[in-house]
């Protein structure tokens, strides 16, 4: 939902800042992440107990809970105060944390096994300087774990780029099966692989990618 943003100017932090604080307070509680369900078989099946884990854009902190629950030693982290308030109240006793909305990730370097950004990439400004923070904090052969929204030609063509990035909204990127791989090759990932899920063949609303540092 909410994401680790990266503006290219101090001046426009505090208005994006001050925009997620509101969309926080605004949204309704206990909320259910869309696609739940898809999303937290992906994540199951990547993640042992035992591991590191950096769940980056946490919001209320439901992906957090499902890497605790399998036994990762898990950290979630948001720009939002008023997102990782609702986290604590809703899974006391997991680690969660703010980043700062103009600088780096708070941890050392190669701190985690994997790191699960899901629903997060499409909201960053400078895709560049975050994917060079995931890089930093994830251990060399760490696994990084993307979802984000599909949009290949069949979907653009029929629904049309209106409907996918409204001038208001907050999705900032849009991403196909070949230009995310492209985006993660290009910053040093290995083993890059993205599949399409949820949906019809040719109209799969979602990506998932694996990557490792």
């Amino acid at each position: 939902m909410a994401s680790v943003l990266r503006p290219h100017g101090r001046a426009t932090v505090a208005p994006v800042q001050e925009y997620y604080e509101d969309l926080w307070e605004r949204l309704p509680r206990d909320l259910t992440p869309p696609d739940y369900e898809i999303r937290r078989e992906f994540l199951i099946a990547e993640i042992a107990g035992g591991e590191r884990a950096l769940d980056l854009g946490c919001g209320e902190g439901d992906f957090t809970a499902v890497l605790a629950e399998v036994g990762a030693a898990t950290t979630g982290v948001e720009i939002a105060n008023a997102a990782i308030e609702r986290a604590r109240a809703k899974h006391p006793g997991l680690d969660f944390r703010i980043a700062p909305i103009d600088g780096p990730l708070p941890f050392a370097d190669t701190s985690f096994d994997m790191v699960w950004a899901s629903e997060v990439i499409e909201h960053v400004a400078d895709t560049a300087r975050w994917l060079s923070e995931v890089r930093r904090v994830l251990r060399p052969g760490g696994r990084l774990l993307v979802t984000t929204p599909a949009h290949g030609r069949m979907r653009l063509a029929l629904g049309g780029i209106e409907r996918f990035s409204e001038p208001l909204g907050d999705h900032l990127h849009l991403y196909s099966r070949q230009s995310l791989t492209d985006v993660l090759n290009e910053f040093g990932f290995e083993d890059v692989q993205v599949r399409a899920a949820g949906g019809p063949p040719l109209m799969r609303r979602m990506l998932f990618a694996r990557a490792i540092r």
